[in-house]
């Protein structure tokens, strides 16, 4: 049967994987630093806190193993309901159980002085109830119209703040008080000054449906907090930007309307027909999203949740209403607080699409809410090429410069935002100011012939502008001196994105007196400029981060800081020395570091010019201590190719070889694309770094006697005009094969014992192995994936061609196209509700059928309520006890030939549906600038 005649039978929907994003080398800065909103000024440390906790849960509440609990939650007591799939939820052993409910430990925020630090606190894993709570699915967003806010956000349980005394280290504890008990946290945020905390609060209500947000402002000094508004039936809408600081005294917020009335009724008969027409012959090739727009209702359903009316509110309660009610999407003020910068969409909607490509207005006000002018109005974008690297049509990336008051820049494409379309320049930055006068037009500050990829801004004299290009992995970075005419830009580096050995790293930030962020200028005795560059230091020994003194004009540089390379893994991860103006002393530099290592858990230290004295401010627990000992090392092979691999091999705590013997093994794992064997060889990662084990990671069978081969390097290359693609399989088993030679080489590793396993793309991976490599492994455990690329014509993952145009590629790439020649057990793990592109839930039932159909040895677990990722306790715990299980089977005691159940059950307790909960996301940000400050 030819490929065509499959791909007939086969293409049923399109869909796509997620493109995981390249990692810029010499990175412009985040517009709201660290991940926080602008005007906070938070300096948050949740990035590098999330390595050790992310998903740890604390005091797991309502476990019973009474009758009646078993009972209610349908506990299957024997080999049949298994297989039937009448059973409940289970829990895994108690050694699993025991490190995944450890308390989670909080995230850090400093104050915008630098003297004052917050611990925000956080619960552990959701109640399967939270989940259950209804929600829309409009757009690509997925909403709480209870609440009037995302689905599923996370939330803090409290604030702690502490002061920074003068020796570094942290005074007690002032707990921030005055709302109700239960309540949940979101959007933390400081004033300018430092003088306030801004959140919103909500609580559960009797019917267990969370209450709306409500604005509360506490004072720091006290820890008293009260709501902002003084009538109580003034609500937050927090379905996109939900407040920012405009001064110190007065912040914007998106309110619910006060004359919003019930919510659209769906009508009981349609008006007419759903229709969509391309009679204008239009090329519009779109990836699968998923939660879009059905009809007209929806269209009015989002409009209904999605509007906002913006007020600008005073800490005396004040509160002024500005503009008309509309979909804003982001609200930014100047840095001078004279202006608003306004984003909003509006229709005509797409059925196709998310949100994040309707129609966009971007209108300038003045803070008081007078409209100035219309910086542009983007139509409906359907048709954004498939082609990595293309880009919307018109105006985009508008934001303030940070080193001016009111300095507006932005990027527009020249090339029609197709990045087949040969062109030079390709991408033009402009900026122009707020107000300008006697007809100035934009003044041009680059022209650029790779796609633009941001700006770091230093002063008039001084910034950064990136540009990169996914096909070729080509990056560069542009010196610009934005007010002088006369200096012509230069390029600063020249590079391959792919190559982590020549990564010079990125501008440290400092804060201005606007409350902005800019490159820090540091003083030397003589008269350069120098930055500060911060890096990870990849090489081949493994990272070793730095800190350099970096001469701008000659390009020469001083390592001033570096990580020990012997027993520790730190990196920098602020700046605490900021100065609102000029230069920063080189004497006077204070930075903010981490500091792990294989046994200890991330502290956070100051280090201190010119003698570099080292204050630990942090004394976290281990969170599983009964780890503590485990073994770690970061192995090195080579693929049968020459291609240089890396793994991580973690062994049990007290496993001794000579007298325990080989271990069974999972290998987990998730391939990559490179175009050159030097870069996809290159080590990442560093063997001294702590092994944070989250609620789902592999490294939670070590308490269960495994040993894990986490991340083993599976490049996929395409060099030169070769696309990675199409030798997908051949470089897929070769990678595998390499991996477990050289475990089972090592004699920690027993060859008959080996399971492999991956999420997402992890998963079309595990499919894959299994299908073209039955010798290496015993089973496999595959969440959330894709199976068929047939349903994913328009791309997948970081493939940009269509089905149409690599028919063989998309074919043979299918686990789903050889489901026949599986016949290692493979267990399928899948959320009911997934909303990332491309693994619809469907993915995984027609491969699960099609296995079947084969008579291979399969299971199929659907989660409900569950997304992309899973977050509720029971969800959770379910997924591990089915992981166990198989492990235990088919791994350790291989009874895949076996028709009895010879294995124990290790997991025969009910899970009570009241389980204690964790952070959960919500849906990805569908493309607004702005950031669900919900995930702090």
């Amino acid at each position: 049967m030819s490929s065509l005649s499959i791909l007939q039978k086969a293409c049923l929907r399109f869909a796509q994987l997620p493109v995981p994003p390249l990692r810029a080398p010499l990175r412009p800065p985040p517009r709201r630093p660290l991940g926080l909103p602008r005007r906070s000024a938070m300096s948050s440390v949740a990035s590098r806190l999330s390595h050790i906790a992310a998903a740890a849960a604390s005091g797991a509440a309502g476990e019973s193993n009474e009758p009646a609990a078993a009972a209610a939650s349908g506990l299957a007591q024997d080999e049949d309901d298994l297989s039937s799939g009448m059973m409940g939820y289970r829990l895994p052993p108690k050694e699993i159980q025991d490190i995944v409910d450890a308390p989670p430990l909080p995230v850090l925020s400093f104050s915008p002085n630098k003297d004052k630090i917050l611990f925000l606190k956080r619960r552990a894993l959701p109640p399967l109830s939270d989940l259950a709570k209804p929600e829309e699915k409009l757009a690509g967003v997925r909403i709480d119209g209870h609440s009037n806010t995302r689905s599923r956000m996370s939330f803090y349980t409290g604030l702690g703040i502490h002061k920074m005394m003068d020796n570094g280290t942290l005074g007690p504890e002032k707990e921030v008080h005055g709302y109700p008990d239960g309540a949940r946290i979101n959007f933390v945020t400081w004033s300018q000054d430092g003088r306030h905390l801004s959140f919103s609060v909500r609580v559960d209500e009797e019917d267990n449906t969370s209450g709306k947000l409500r604005l509360w402002v506490a004072d720091v000094e006290s820890g008293e907090a009260r709501p902002l508004f003084k009538s109580p039936e003034i609500y937050l809408n927090a379905i996109f930007d939900s407040f920012v600081w405009v001064n110190n005294s007065t912040l914007l917020v998106c309110i619910i309307p006060l004359s919003r009335g019930a919510p659209p009724q769906k009508p009981s008969v349609p008006s007419g027909p759903k229709i969509q027409s391309n009679e204008t012959k239009n090329v519009v090739q779109v990836r699968t999203f998923q939660d879009l727009l059905k009809d007209e209702y929806d269209a009015d359903l989002f409009d209904y949740y999605a509007t906002s009316q913006l007020v600008l509110v005073s800490l005396d309660g004040t509160v002024k209403p500005i503009g008309p009610p509309a979909v804003y999407t982001s609200i930014d003020p100047s840095p001078d607080d004279k202006y608003l910068m306004i984003s909003s969409i509006h229709r005509p909607y797409s059925y196709i699409v998310p949100c994040g490509r309707f129609p966009k207005k971007v209108d300038l006000w003045t803070v008081d809410g007078k409209f100035i002018r219309e910086l542009c109005d983007l139509p409906l974008a359907e048709d954004i090429p498939i082609a990595t690297s293309s880009v919307r049509k018109g105006k985009r990336s508008i934001y303030w410069r940070p080193d001016k008051p009111s300095t507006l820049y932005w990027v527009e494409t020249q090339d029609g935002g197709d990045a087949k379309v040969e062109v030079s320049p390709r991408d033009i930055v402009y900026m122009e100011n707020a107000e300008p006068l006697n007809g100035e037009q934009p003044e041009i500050l680059h022209k650029l012939d790779l796609r633009y990829a941001g700006t770091s801004w230093c002063d008039g004299s001084l910034a950064l502008v990136y540009e990169s290009w996914y096909k070729t992995r080509k990056t560069r970075t542009w010196v610009v001196s934005p007010d002088k005419k006369d200096v012509s830009p230069r390029i600063l580096f020249d590079r391959s994105s792919e190559d982590v050995y020549s990564d010079p790293g990125s501008p440290m930030l400092r804060r201005t007196a606007m409350g902005t962020y800019v490159i820090a200028k540091v003083k030397k005795q003589d008269e350069s400029t120098y930055i500060l560059l911060n890096g990870m230091g990849a090489t081949p020994e493994g990272n070793v981060p730095f800190l350099d003194l970096f001469d701008i004009n000659t390009g020469s540089k001083q390592r001033i800081w570096e990580s020990d390379k012997e027993k520790y893994y730190e990196t920098v991860v602020a700046l605490m020395s900021d100065k609102t103006d000029g230069e920063l002393p080189l004497e006077q530099l204070k930075i903010l570091t981490s500091k792990e290592s294989k046994t200890e858990n991330t502290q956070y230290y100051l280090q201190v010019w010119p003698e570099k004295k080292q204050v630990q401010i942090t004394d976290f627990p281990h969170p599983y201590p009964q780890l503590a000992s485990l073994y770690k090392e970061m192995i090195r092979y080579e693929r049968k190719d020459g291609v240089q691999l890396t793994a991580k091999l973690y062994l049990p705590p007290g496993y001794d070889p000579s007298k325990d013997g080989p271990l069974p093994c999972l290998v987990w794992s998730y391939p990559g694309e490179f175009k050159s064997k030097d870069a996809a060889g290159q080590v990442r990662g560093s063997p001294n770094e702590f092994p944070g084990i989250g609620a789902t990671s592999p490294l939670l069978w070590l308490a269960r006697g495994f040993a894990i081969l986490s991340g083993p390097t599976i490049p996929i290359i395409g060099e030169g005009d070769e696309e990675a693609n199409d030798r997908y399989v051949e470089q897929l088993v070769a990678s595998a094969e390499a991996a477990v030679e050289e475990v089972v080489r090592r004699g920690v590793v027993h060859p008959d014992k080996v399971a492999v396993g991956g999420h997402s793309y992890g998963a079309f991976m595990t499919a894959n192995l299994l299908a073209h490599a039955p010798h290496l492994f015993c089973c496999g455990i595959a969440r959330s994936g894709a199976y068929n690329r047939t349903l994913t014509p328009f791309g997948f993952q970081n493939e940009d061609r269509t089905l149409w145009e690599a028919t063989n590629t998309y074919v043979e790439m299918s686990p789903f196209m050889s489901a026949n020649k599986i016949k290692k057990p493979i267990l399928l793990i899948h959320g009911e509700q997934d909303n990332n592109s491309g693994t619809l839930t469907m993915q995984s039932d027609r491969f699960f059928n099609a296995l079947k159909g084969h008579g291979a040895l399969s299971r199929l677990v659907v989660l409900p309520f569950e997304s992309h990722g899973y977050s509720a306790r029971e969800s959770i715990m379910h997924v591990l006890w089915e992981t166990d299980r198989w492990l235990q089977k088919y791994c350790v005691n291989d009874t895949s030939n076996i028709d009895s159940d010879s294995v124990a059950d290790t997991g025969n307790k009910t899970l009570s549906a009241s389980g204690g909960g964790a952070p959960c996301e919500g849906p990805e940000d569908v493309g607004f600038s702005s950031m669900q400050r919900s995930l702090l």
